[in-house]
């Protein structure tokens, strides 16, 4: 039996065979996307058999899943690393989706996070993934706080509802691509105008703008 047939047998060992199968899937996914992904081509890109791809991962969703948690807590490190003492609001957005939709798999997965892929998984990994989520907002809200010049409270707030508006723009950058194309002036600016990242931007600075503004009326009341 070769090296990649052999089933791992320690915790260190399923740890890191379950290391192999996730970065294979990245790799596929990255060939292939969300629609094109399946066990059998995962399995095979892994080199190992159907049945011990399924002792780590009992469907699709759940590889998805995983998959999920690196990209998140991968984009909230490297979110958090870039953010220095002070930002305005603008920039601070412009990070926040810079980061965010650099990451190949954190965007696309996050879209389709609450209306796929938790719906087949056990339980016991969806507990593992929302408390995962809660550690990384909790994490980039801490980091954040002082830069946007609010409390840990509103600064969870911001967060938690600019998460919500990335998944909201994700699907404007879902349109045909008409690179190469001649395209009049008129459409074109209509196309930009409806593009994610003015979107995001501009309407995450409103939210920010806004949160902040609640907090100062009501220590004004």
């Amino acid at each position: 039996m070769t090296p990649e047939k052999k089933r791992a047998r320690s915790l260190e060992e399923k740890s890191f065979r379950r290391q192999q199968i996730l970065e294979a899937a990245s790799e596929l996914f990255a060939e292939v996307g969300y629609e094109g992904f399946s066990v059998a081509l995962l399995a095979s890109k892994a080199g190992i058999v159907k049945g011990t791809l399924y002792l780590y991962f009992k469907t699709r969703e759940e590889v998805f899943l995983a998959l999920y948690d690196q990209s998140l807590n991968r984009w909230s490190e490297k979110f958090i690393q870039q953010l220095p003492e002070t930002l305005e609001d603008r920039a601070f957005c412009e990070l926040l989706y810079d980061t965010a939709f650099g990451d190949a798999l954190y965007v696309p997965l996050q879209a389709r996070l609450e209306k796929v892929i938790e719906h087949n998984v056990s339980l016991d990994c969806l507990l593992l993934s929302k408390r995962n989520f809660l550690q990384q907002v909790d994490r980039i809200a801490v980091a954040s706080a002082d830069v946007l010049r609010v409390s840990n409270e509103q600064a969870l707030e911001v967060i938690k509802t600019l998460g919500v508006l990335i998944v909201g723009v994700a699907g404007a950058d879902l349109a045909p691509s008409l690179n190469g194309e001649e395209i009049p002036e008129d459409v074109q600016d209509l196309l930009a105008s409806f593009s994610s990242r003015p979107i995001f931007i501009k309407n995450s600075e409103r939210i920010i703008q806004g949160i902040r503004s609640d907090y100062s009326n009501n220590q004004a009341l």
